[in-house]
């Protein structure tokens, strides 16, 4: 049994930032390119961007898009399946999935080494915004999974427990806390985020440094090791009734105490770090948060608000 799958010692991960296009096969090309360069690396875990296969088409409603959608064993997840089993690297990819007729979600797929679907996380919670339509293409993922599993559930593999959540999730410290107390051992966030063209740069630093210090503090919060990987680019809006939006890259990975081991500017790369999983365990002897939380005191936060 290796390291990393008994839960101790080092695990070489890493993840792919890329631009992608409407055509699936240029941007899984792309993808694959990059988790064989991971895989080159020595890498034993890879994580693709949020709807890696397309470009962003929630930037307007149209109901034609849903043509772009698959079944959880689609081509896509074919791919990226039979990738995870040449490379004998887990890969945590994203669909947009037909679940059923008129029922459709943002879907992260988890991939065993051996090819195997190890399992998969369907976002909870979904934004509406301008450029960000996204209510209207996804339905939330469900609170408890048909074998009675919370939605917040770790994904078992063989390099550990993951805690993968998508996107809007990563603004949430109940989702990650709740993958942590499920066991999480590293938290992932495949994204898709970027500016207004419009917004000065005051506004630009401003968001992006709060996308930065909120998935740092998941990893403060929790003592776990945090890997967020977005996508770049700019990719015009096809109702032309805004300037599109400019994907600003800057996924990284951080350690359990928020620390960067690797860190991306706005072009397309890759990153690649070591994660040491025995510094969980190290980090919350010393900042035991788990100890000291008054959970009889929590009722509330399951309320969607308090009247004064």
């Amino acid at each position: 049994m290796s390291s990393s799958e008994n839960g101790t010692g080092l695990l070489k991960v890493g993840l792919v930032q890329q631009q992608a296009f409407n055509d699936k096969e240029q941007s899984l090309a792309i993808s694959e390119q990059g988790l064989r360069d991971l895989a080159a690396q020595g890498c034993e875990l890879a994580l693709l961007q949020e709807l890696h296969a397309t470009q962003y088409f929630c930037q307007t409603e149209d109901t034609e898009l849903f043509d772009l959608a698959e079944p959880l064993d689609g081509p896509t997840s074919q791919k990226l399946a039979a990738l995870a089993k040449e490379l004998q690297m887990v890969i945590v990819g994203s669909i947009f999935e037909k679940r059923a007729p008129g029922l459709y979600h943002n879907t992260a797929v988890v991939f065993e080494k051996d090819g195997t679907l190890a399992g998969y996380y369907r976002k909870m919670h979904i934004p509406d915004d301008p450029g960000f339509y996204e209510k209207f293409y996804f339905t939330p993922g469900d609170a408890t999974f048909n074998d009675g599993r919370p939605g917040f559930s770790p994904v078992e593999t063989s390099v550990g427990k993951l805690g993968v959540l998508v996107c809007w999730d990563q603004w949430y410290p109940e989702a990650a806390r709740l993958m942590a107390m499920a066991g999480a051992e590293i938290l992932l966030y495949p994204t898709a985020i970027g500016w207004d063209p419009r917004d000065d740069t005051a506004e630009q630093t401003r968001q992006l440094d709060a996308w930065t210090i909120i998935q740092r503090a998941h990893a403060v919060a929790n003592g776990l090791p945090v890997m967020v990987a977005n996508r770049v680019g700019h990719e015009a809006d096809p109702s032309a009734q805004s300037e599109g939006i400019q994907f600003w890259g800057g996924s990284f990975i951080a350690g359990p105490q928020g620390e960067f081991l690797q860190h991306a500017d706005e072009e397309s790369c890759l990153l690649v770090a070591t994660i040491d999983k025995q510094r969980t365990e190290d980090t919350r002897r010393i900042w035991p948060y788990f100890r000291d939380r008054r959970i009889d005191a929590y009722g509330d936060l399951a309320k969607r608000h308090l009247t004064p």
